[in-house]
């Protein structure tokens, strides 16, 4: 059945979205950013322990992604999100106190169970709030500007970092960070929170059109299934009942298993996972790489900044379309994905400093992307696992980011920072061949979703 909520004052909404947007902020707001590769080089670290570092940061996010996520499904997802950031403060106190490897190792590892903590839970708390203010129509949006106010703190800290350096050095940078992170807890401690009693049905979204969209019948994965509009999102991708959907008062370990079984079990949402990986991992990974492709088009090193600026301001925009974006289908959305391609390979291949306008236009479409991606995830997820599932694609994310480092290491001791940038950029290209090649689903009146949840007509 479908809910028609009552229209919710938009007080409740702004309370969610303005605390949503602070707390986002304030996360990247952490002036060791754009620092802590010359800090860590200024110790007397090398280049291969700094690159070690970096695995025992990926790792560590991979290692507590899921089970927090449970945890979250389980505890409270607001909880964790307060505990998150005071949790990578220990990590950013550590490193200027008792600045060495082993401090920096376990000062990673605090951060990745920080980011770990945050992942599913954030997503998972803010589509539960939306829905429940019959307001889920508009998770896109708010995700894509809610991404757009940490890019906006990304970019804070990189203006802020040299003159807090200049005049307090480390300690004081370390100690701005410690701030920004405190302040993202007491932030955190107004978000909302009504999670539901332990006998209450799972339904379809509050809002949600009275139509439904039949899977498609998959052998395999089915990435249009993952790109539909937002508002697509119908009880026809509910499970039928016994299955993750009905899963009742479940501990944290019932939790993470009900999670699993919902993303092994059901095409549509592992389809949307697995778009979640790739959208996000690849460009994620290539950022890392832009400093040294600026460098290689021959600007002078304080240059650099002035471009990266352009590309951050390129994932600005990106965050701030998802309002519009949400409204592509599968073939907008897998245009999309071939601008990506296409503006991260041309603008790399140019070589020229001007190329930097096309790599911009390449990563706003990448976070636009997976805004969207994203979305689609939470609207197929059914059940109290959410924070799980979406887990799960934080923690594929993770992991093909780990590949896409080590194969662009290789390419680019072969071919160059520019020929690997490309290369990588073109699993987009793929991805968005794929999609468009996909058959299209079968559209059916809400009347017949009973059928439709068992099986294709």
């Amino acid at each position: 059945m479908i809910h028609l909520a009552s229209r919710v004052p938009d007080p409740a909404i702004r309370r969610l979205t303005a605390t949503l947007y602070g707390y986002a902020f304030l996360s990247d707001l952490v002036l060791l950013y754009p620092l802590y590769v010359v800090f860590f080089a200024d110790t007397g670290l090398s280049v291969g322990q700094i690159s070690s570092l970096f695995v025992i940061w990926s790792a560590a996010g991979i290692l507590f992604e899921v089970p927090s996520g449970a945890w979250a499904d389980v505890v409270s997802r607001r909880l964790l999100l307060c505990v998150a950031p005071l949790v990578t403060a220990a990590g950013f106190a550590l490193w200027v106190l008792l600045p060495s490897y082993p401090a920096f190792a376990v000062g990673f590892l605090l951060w990745g169970a920080g980011g770990a903590l945050v992942s599913g839970a954030l997503e998972a708390l803010v589509w539960t709030e939306l829905d429940r203010l019959g307001a889920v129509g508009r998770y896109a949006r708010v995700l894509g500007r809610a991404r757009t106010a940490g890019v906006l703190g990304v970019v804070v800290s990189g203006v802020l970092a040299g003159p807090v350096l200049a005049v307090g050095g480390y300690p004081a940078v370390g100690a701005a960070s410690v701030l920004a992170c405190l302040l993202a807890t007491i932030v955190a401690v107004r978000f909302p929170e009504r999670r539901p009693p332990a006998d209450a049905p799972v339904d379809a979204p509050a809002g949600a059109p009275v139509q439904a969209v039949v899977p498609v019948p998959a052998s395999g994965h089915d990435p249009a299934a993952a790109v539909r509009p937002v508002a697509a999102a119908m009880p026809g991708d509910r499970e039928p009942d016994g299955s993750p959907a009905d899963e009742g008062d479940l501990g944290w370990w019932d939790t993470l298993r009900a999670g699993v079984t919902q993303v092994r079990t059901r095409p549509p949402v592992r389809s949307a996972v697995l778009l979640v990986a790739v959208v996000a991992a690849d460009w994620g990974a290539l950022d890392e790489y832009s400093p040294l492709l600026a460098l290689d088009t021959g600007v002078r090193a304080e240059v650099v900044p002035l471009l990266l600026l352009l590309l951050w301001a390129g994932v600005t925009a990106g965050g701030l379309l998802a309002g519009v974006g949400e409204r592509l289908g599968r073939r907008g959305y897998a245009a999309l994905l071939g601008l990506v391609g296409v503006g991260l390979a041309g603008g790399a291949l140019t070589g020229r400093p001007a190329g930097f306008v096309l790599l911009a236009l390449g990563f706003g479409a990448a976070q636009l992307a997976t805004v969207l991606a994203d979305a689609r995830l939470q609207a197929r997820i059914t059940g109290k696992s959410r924070a799980t599932v979406t887990s799960l694609a934080g923690m594929a994310t993770d992991l093909l980011i780990i590949g896409t480092y080590a194969g662009y290491g290789l390419l680019a001791t072969v071919v160059g920072n520019a020929v690997a940038f490309a290369v990588t950029a073109g699993p987009y290209l793929v991805l968005g061949l794929v999609l468009l090649t996909r058959r299209r689903p079968t559209v059916v009146p809400a009347s017949s979703t009973a059928a439709a949840a068992h099986g294709p007509r």
